[in-house]
């Protein structure tokens, strides 16, 4: 296999991705809008469209003859069925799914045991973030049903990403409140867990899967480690070379500032943690959080981003802060 169709491919785990296929030998074409800049220059050929439209599909699928194709911007079921039509031929079409498609609240969550969401006809064309995970799941099932078919399609589910270039601001804001405040206000007991995965790990996964994965299977990706987000705190503030005080605050304390738990980022009232042996059968292996945290800092600290506005201000916190020394 050595040519490569990225569909997305500019932003976030698309962008990792590219860079990953380049690496190891590929010739890349990114298939987009073009409302992106290219940052890979003259290194990866572009074809411009919309991937809502069949037709722009079928043709970059003409133009570039691809032998793999990532789709990395997948976000309704028609779009997988589609793809897995258009690219019927090719030797590996890999699905970006998610770890929310798991639809049972087990640990870990397993490939061919945990259940999927349900997904209805009215999940399954809506853009609501409540039927991101049913949508994602059915898109699952949309890979299945391909393969079944003879299509060479497969599936990668990672849980919550991080990394150089995550325009979601999730994780910075927590890199942005170890960077600039003494005391960091964490939520609850700071032992919930949310699994998350390092963007280069995603985009390593998508290769090995595409090369070693066997058709209509789908293969979780996660962090090796999985820590609690009281150990992100210190994993970031290790990270930055600096010290931190953890302060817990419980739902009713946090309720004395109209706050809540679940307005903190990467808070999770359930355990999330996937069971990633099935695609490490295949040869993968995830890097260590020194490095994860050292690229994703730097990439921090060179942005723009803040995470201010994915959870509450500083005022917010700081009363907080003065409720609970008067506890």
């Amino acid at each position: 296999m050595s040519d490569a169709l990225v569909i997305g491919g500019t932003r976030f785990i698309g962008r990792h991705t590219v860079a990953e296929f380049l690496d190891h030998g590929y010739d890349v074409t990114v298939f987009n809008r073009g409302n992106h800049e290219n940052p890979f220059g003259d290194r990866v050929a572009h074809v411009e469209g919309d991937r809502k439209e069949e037709g722009r599909l079928r043709l970059a699928a003409e133009r570039v003859d691809p032998d793999v194709v990532i789709d990395c911007v997948a976000y309704q079921p028609r779009d997988v069925r589609v793809a897995c039509d258009v690219f019927a031929d090719v030797d590996a079409y890999v699905y970006i799914s998610s770890g929310s498609s798991y639809g049972a609240e087990q640990v870990p969550k397993r490939e061919g045991e945990t259940p999927l969401c349900d997904c209805t006809a009215e999940q399954a064309t809506d853009d609501a973030p409540e039927s991101y995970g049913p949508r994602k799941a059915e898109g699952d099932r949309a890979v299945f049903a391909a393969a079944e078919d003879g299509v060479d399609a497969m599936a990668v589910r990672p849980p919550v990403v991080y990394g150089p270039h995550d325009y979601t601001e999730r994780f910075d804001y927590w890199i942005g409140r170890v960077e600039s405040h003494n005391r960091v206000v964490v939520p609850g007991d700071g032992t919930n867990l949310w699994h998350l995965v390092y963007a280069g790990d995603v985009a390593s996964a998508l290769r090995v899967v595409a090369e070693e994965g066997d058709p209509g299977e789908a293969y979780n990706v996660g962090d090796g480690h999985a820590p609690t987000l009281g150990e992100w705190v210190d994993l970031v503030a290790d990270a930055c070379d600096t010290t931190v005080e953890r302060v817990y605050a419980s739902a009713r304390e946090l309720d004395a500032v109209n706050l809540s738990l679940t307005d903190f980022p990467l808070y999770r009232e359930s355990p999330h943690l996937l069971e990633t042996a099935k695609l490490r059968a295949l040869g993968w292996e995830p890097t260590d959080h020194e490095a994860t945290l050292a690229a994703t800092i730097e990439d921090h600290r060179e942005s723009d981003r803040t995470g201010r506005e994915n959870g509450p201000d500083r005022e917010t916190t700081e009363r907080l802060l003065d409720v609970l020394e008067t506890l």
